[in-house]
């Protein structure tokens, strides 16, 4: 008996092609096929934009994942440069995984996320100058204002946690995050589809700041917890 092709599983659709991904793989062959060295200049933007077909946005994006890489730097009025030799099989190296759940992603990668985002907010007590602290609080601000507009934040809370590593002065902690930003990711897409995912967390985003700006390490240390510590609880309860 032939099976009926209404039984027969949906073929799934092919996903969207990332063009920040593709212009970041274009110019890592370009930097290995061009043989440039550490303090060359890379072609301008406007010349990337003509030479890939695609917007100022699209290679923005991926020269800010250079960046967060350590691998380039861009000088005002004066350019993009090379810091260190890149390929297209090296710039790509994310740390990730694909388990069959959400729920064991997100508790996975939280016990990850709980030793670097612990650590960062004491580094950031400790080292943080008067412009980080500014920085710092206007993504606070925007983070609550949205907060209080839609219920939720997604891209705001990342923003203010990268202003927080940036803080730290060590660009180890945001390359890490730039390797593992697929699994971290997904903490700021509402999992679940639930927009109250972790709102019980907001409140200590706050006094997460006042630690850093009070220069206590030991505090900041416990208002992450804190955070995080919301943050499991709403896996366990959601994916319940």
């Amino acid at each position: 008996m032939k099976a009926n092709h209404l039984d027969r599983p949906a073929i799934a659709p092919l996903p969207a092609i990332d063009r920040a991904r593709q212009v970041t793989e274009a110019l890592a062959s370009y930097v290995q096929r061009a043989s440039l060295k550490a303090g060359d200049r890379l072609p301008a933007e406007r010349e990337l934009m003509t030479a890939l077909a695609v917007g100022r946005s699209t290679i923005r994006e991926a020269i800010s994942h250079f960046q967060a890489l350590g691998v380039i730097e861009t000088r005002k009025g004066s350019g993009t440069y090379l810091l260190k030799p890149v390929s297209s099989a090296t710039i790509h190296m994310p740390l990730s995984f694909d388990p069959v759940h959400l729920r064991d992603a997100l508790l996975q990668t939280l016990e990850v996320r709980r030793g670097i985002e612990v650590e960062a907010g004491m580094v950031a007590a400790r080292k943080r100058t008067a412009e980080d602290l500014v920085i710092i609080e206007a993504k606070l601000v925007e983070m609550e204002r949205v907060q209080i507009l839609k219920g939720a934040a997604g891209p705001e809370d990342l923003a203010f946690h990268l202003a927080v590593y940036d803080a730290t002065h060590n660009p180890l902690f945001k390359q890490l995050l730039e390797q593992m930003r697929e699994a971290f990711e997904r903490f700021w897409t509402h999992p679940f589809d639930r927009l109250d995912f972790a709102r019980r967390s907001f409140p200590f985003h706050r006094t997460l700041f006042n630690a850093i700006v009070a220069g206590h390490p030991e505090a900041a240390r416990l208002e992450t917890l804190k955070i995080l510590e919301i943050v499991e609880e709403d896996i366990k309860d959601m994916s319940q």
